[in-house]
Order: C-alpha cells, then sequence, then structure tokens
C-alpha cells in the first residue's frame, strides 16, 4: 500500500509493480497535485554532502534511463545547470564544487566569463563565469506523475483517489490504513509518501514535528523574447537553502518548453500559508533582473506559493521505522523530491525485496529523526 499519488508516491507505486509486487495507492485529492504540481521540474546533481549528492546522483542516472520513455507532453529537456558566479570568489567556490561531481562520475566544467556569455548571451555581463553540469534535465512534474501512476496499473496496479487516510495501526505482522470516511484496509506493508501529510500519520512514532513545511514563491510568465537554454542559479543558493528563521531568497531560473520562463525562489520556515507575499516576490524578482537583465521587458502570467516538506537536517525519511519493518517512509524531501523519487523508490524496492542497489539507506533511515526527538523529549 502507498499511501500519496505524487511524484513519489507514483515511482514508488511503479518501481513497486515492476518488482512484482501487488500495488494499491490511495490519494486523497487527486494524483500529482500539491508539491509535485507547484514545484520547477529541475532534475538535478547537487553535492552540499555525500549522502545528497549519491542520491541525486542515482535519480539521475535513473533519470535518464527512463527518459526515452516518458511522453512529449512530460517535457523532458534542458542543457544542463548553470551556477553563476558573480565574483571571482564564488568563481573559486565553484572551482572547488568541482572536485565532488567528477569524484562521483558526474560530468561538470568550469566557464569562463566570455565561454558563459556564448552560452547564455542573455546574463548580465557582469557575471565572472559559471559551473556547468550538463547532464541535469527539466521536466514537468505532474505528467509524469500521472504517467507513472498509468504504467504501474498497466502492471496491475490499484489507485483509489479522495481517500484520505486518517490513522495507520499496527496488526500482527502488517498495518491496518484506517480511512476518514471511517473504512480500514489491511496490507502486507504500507510506504508513506504524503509529503506533509506525513506528520500527523507519524505522531505516535516520535515524528509529529520531523516534516514541516518551507513555503516558496514562484513566478512563472508569458512567453518570452529570451533565448535562455539551461536552468539559471546563482551560486549562493545554497546559503538560502541552508537559512533558517527568516525568509530568503535567491536566483533561479528555468526556460521552459512553451517559451515561458519559471522563476524563483524563497524558502520561508514553518507555516502553511499560500497566500502571495508581494514583498517577497518582489525581492525575488529584482534579484533575478542583476542575473538577466532582460527580464525587465517580460510579462507575469501566474504566482503562487508551494510548500516543500522539509526535514530538520534537509535529508528525506526513506525506509522502514525502527521495530516495525512493515511501515516504511518516503517523505521530506523538501525542494528535490523530483529529482530524487526515482532512487527514493529504489531504496524502497530494496528494503521490501532485497534487491541491489548503490546507495546507503542508513543516513536516510528515520530512525536518526526518532532518536532525535526521543532524547530531545
Amino acid at each position: 500500500m502507498v499511501i500519496g499519488a505524487g511524484i513519489v508516491g507514483a515511482a514508488c507505486a511503479l518501481w513497486l509493480a515492476r518488482a512484482g509486487s501487488r500495488v494499491r495507492v490511495l490519494e486523497r485529492d487527486s494524483p500529482g497535485v500539491g508539491a509535485t504540481a507547484d514545484g520547477m521540474g529541475h532534475l538535478l546533481v547537487l553535492d552540499h554532502d555525500p549522502t545528497t549528492l549519491a542520491l541525486t546522483r542515482r535519480s539521475l542516472e535513473l533519470w535518464h534511463a527512463l527518459a526515452p520513455s516518458l511522453p512529449r507532453e512530460a517535457e523532458w529537456g534542458g542543457a544542463g545547470t548553470l551556477w553563476l558566479a558573480e565574483d571571482d570568489d564564488q568563481l573559486d567556490h565553484a572551482r572547488a564544487r568541482l572536485e565532488p561531481l567528477s569524484a562521483s562520475g558526474w560530468a561538470a566544467e568550469l566557464v569562463s566569463a566570455g565561454q558563459l556569455r556564448a552560452l547564455e548571451p542573455c546574463v548580465a555581463p557582469s557575471l565572472a563565469g559559471a559551473l556547468r553540469v550538463p547532464g541535469d534535465r527539466i521536466v514537468y512534474p505532474p505528467v509524469v506523475a500521472a504517467w507513472m501512476l498509468t504504467q504501474a496499473q498497466a502492471l496491475g496496479a490499484e489507485l483509489t483517489q479522495r481517500a484520505p487516510v486518517d490513522r495507520i495501526e499496527r496488526v500482527g505482522s502488517g498495518e491496518r490504513i484506517w480511512l476518514a470516511d471511517g473504512g480500514a484496509i489491511t496490507a502486507e506493508h504500507v510506504v508513506v509518501a504524503a509529503g506533509l501529510r506525513a506528520a500527523p500519520l507519524l505522531a505516535e512514532h516520535g515524528l509529529a514535528h520531523a516534516i514541516t513545511p518551507r513555503r516558496g514563491h514562484l513566478l512563472i510568465t508569458t512567453a518570452t523574447d529570451l533565448d535562455l537554454r539551461h536552468q539559471l542559479i546563482e551560486l549562493g543558493y545554497h546559503d538560502s537553502v541552508a537559512t533558517r528563521g527568516e525568509t530568503s531568497v535567491a536566483f533561479n531560473l528555468q526556460p521552459r518548453a512553451t517559451g515561458q520562463v519559471l522563476l524563483g525562489s524563497s524558502r520561508h520556515d514553518g507555516d502553511d500559508d499560500r497566500s502571495v507575499d508581494r514583498g517577497v516576490l518582489a525581492r525575488m524578482v529584482a534579484r533575478a533582473r542583476g542575473f538577466v537583465p532582460g527580464l525587465d521587458r517580460q510579462l507575469a502570467l501566474r504566482t503562487w506559493v508551494g510548500l516543500r516538506p522539509a526535514t530538520a537536517d534537509g535529508l528525506p525519511l526513506i525506509g522502514p521505522l525502527p521495530d516495525r519493518p512493515s511501515l516504511l517512509l518516503a517523505c521530506g524531501h523538501e525542494g528535490l523530491g523530483i529529482t530524487t523519487s526515482l532512487a527514493t523508490a529504489e531504496l524502497i524496492v530494496a528494503g521490501l525485496t532485497g534487491a541491489a542497489t548503490t546507495l546507503d539507506p542508513l543516513p536516510l533511515s528515520p530512525a536518526r529523526l526518532i532518536s532525535a526527538a526521543a532524547l530531545h523529549a
């Protein structure tokens, strides 16, 4: 049983169905809503720490293998990521990032200011250069999630929509899922891939506050006259990700296959208010204009706020609960759920079937946060 039909739940359903498991997916709304629909769809390898590097690296391998099967509407594409350096100090930081990426076997290169402008003529001439990661890609997440569920159903999986889960209880060696309408379903194993809605289901295990929302603003333009090929991100982006307790803003721009530009990003901890803060949006746009001056000419079509399901240590919860192998988690991916959905699914299958995986599950185990919660209590 998989709870949640966002892209992580859809990936788990497909990988489990491919492994020969009987699968049923429960979704409280419709497939592909929530964080899956709100996100940018940027598939990237990140080197912030060894665990994230390994997880994103393996995920991109799986994405490239899956790509030939994706429908055209999934909008698979892009020329990679350019991490933009504003000055020589940031260019030195870009140079330092080459080592872990290269050691992982993922291609990356340092580009000079002149090479950068040849690659992306629209960027500001003051930029010092960039780190280019050509293997990163872009997808349209809601379409991919729906497609994966369809593929899983073709292998015998079932999908039940508008079936909110109230609680999960252990029954013998399995699990009983209680639905909000009073109905109950038993299963040998349950995978909780419900994003922010996973936390209430895990309260009895000391994880009620393990997954919290991080608000993020996004803006999409009408079709533009900008000639952009790469995902463009400032090298200071990780500082924004690491900032806690205040609203942070960083430049992140994605050219879409439709000719539009998708612009991020901001982070604000602790509440699930989805209303647009015009002050934050103004900061975000002003920041972006410093990197791509031509944005001044573009028209905004829509703005919105998405909620990232985040953990305190920045790593997702993947795998079984301690002493309860029948209840597994696949949640808390923050802004990397789209990227890491496939490697998450691989880890879930490995945990349930013993299938091989190159990933170490221990750093991602829910046990780490349960132990931390117990110590805090």
